[in-house]
């Protein structure tokens, strides 16, 4: 294994987001930790299916449960090389803005910005009031990287899952863990 990733879970739409990351991280062969909100558990039920959790608990190598503030993942000492939350509700992102450390979700993100460590927030919202645009100015003040999961339509994407899975792969690209993982622009006549 390359190292530790935490791989938070939101109750933002775009739950596939989270299968598509996780399968990412697996192919760059790091352990990752999963925080799923209550939320995220809900989601994942309502836009995927039943199988879901299921599925998304295979691809990592440890569950905390949210409510555990004691967990390792909450601590500056446990080493891991990033977080990404995927997706990211605006609820999240507002708690990570203002250092609101009330669950490992949001803990977890707070240490890695005071350890100066990766953290790729997929905020899912739109449109956005200036409350969203004032906390994602505030994390990305403090070192956090925005990402929006936008479509790469220069890619000419024939499926969702084109669509997220390019999107996953630009996330994880972004802890800068393993060679680029996301497909890259070319120009159609290779300028």
């Amino acid at each position: 294994m390359m190292g530790r990733v935490i791989l938070a879970v939101s109750g933002a739409s775009g739950a596939e987001l989270a299968l598509e990351v996780a399968k990412v991280l697996r192919r760059t062969s790091v352990a990752v930790d999963l925080v799923l909100s209550s939320m995220a558990e809900r989601t994942l039920v309502l836009e995927i299916g039943p199988e879901a959790h299921g599925e998304l608990v295979s691809l990592v190598d440890c569950l905390h449960p949210i409510s555990d503030l004691g967990a390792t993942l909450g601590s500056g000492s446990y080493p891991v090389a990033g977080m990404i939350v995927a997706p990211c509700s605006m609820r999240s992102l507002a708690a990570i803005a203002q250092g609101l450390d009330d669950n490992l979700l949001t803990r977890a993100a707070s240490v890695q910005l005071k350890e100066r460590r990766p953290l790729v927030l997929l905020a899912r919202e739109a449109p956005l009031t200036l409350a969203h645009l004032r906390n994602m100015t505030a994390v990305t003040e403090m070192g956090g990287i925005i990402m929006p999961p936008v479509p790469a339509f220069y890619l000419l994407p024939k499926t969702i899952e084109d669509i997220t899975t390019q999107i996953a792969a630009r996330a994880v690209d972004l802890l800068r863990l393993a060679p680029p993982q996301a497909k890259p622009w070319a120009p159609p006549n290779g300028e």
